[in-house]
């Protein structure tokens, strides 16, 4: 799987259909959470396109919310984007407003992550750190079982993609915070040019 946009090309397009500082950070925290999965994972060749879909994941989310992972094919079809990473896009959303499946590696670990992200994110944030350098898999699990932190990150949809991956939950928190620590900086940079 290749990617046919630069990585220049596909942030232009996620800021042309995203204006808020909350869902461009999510955008690249997931670009550089499927990146380091990619690589981990033994797809380091798929990167770049691992990464595309990370970032390209919610183009449709800030503007047609009811919308989304239905009006995202048109937009990806209008700027040239390739029918793998469509559906790669979709399956994200599978089972809640979409019913395309995650079949390839890639699709079951952006539709375990995505919701994980940001609930890592949120407990970041109730840091002093403010940062996941010094997070342990312990809070995280503590943070999974409030219900009501992060009430927006659904613990149906992370559980369901530790499954489809094969994966205990631990292991998926612990995986996905050190991808979000490999990310972690560079993130930031690209949010101070926001």
């Amino acid at each position: 799987m290749q990617t046919n946009l630069t990585r220049q090309q596909a942030v232009d397009l996620l800021r042309k259909y995203n204006r808020e500082a909350f869902h461009i950070q999510h955008a690249f925290t997931v670009e550089g959470a499927m990146r380091w999965y990619a690589n981990e994972l033994g797809y380091g060749d798929e990167a770049d396109f691992w990464a595309t879909v990370g970032l390209l994941h919610d183009i449709d989310f800030e503007n047609w919310p009811e919308e989304h992972c239905r009006k995202a094919p048109e937009l990806l079809r209008e700027a040239g984007v390739g029918e793998d990473m469509i559906h790669a896009i979709c399956s994200h959303g599978y089972g809640l407003c979409s019913d395309v499946e995650p079949v390839h590696q890639m699709e079951k670990v952006l539709f375990a992550v995505d919701e994980l992200t940001g609930l890592i994110g949120a407990a970041a944030l109730m840091r002093p750190s403010k940062s996941v350098m010094d997070m342990e898999v312990s809070s995280i699990k503590k943070k999974f079982k409030d219900k009501k932190f992060a009430a927006g990150c659904s613990r149906e949809v992370i559980a369901q993609g530790a499954q489809m991956l094969g994966w205990e939950l631990p292991e998926l928190f612990e995986k996905t915070i050190l991808a979000m620590r490999s990310c972690e900086e560079s993130v930031r940079q690209e949010m101070t040019g926001l």
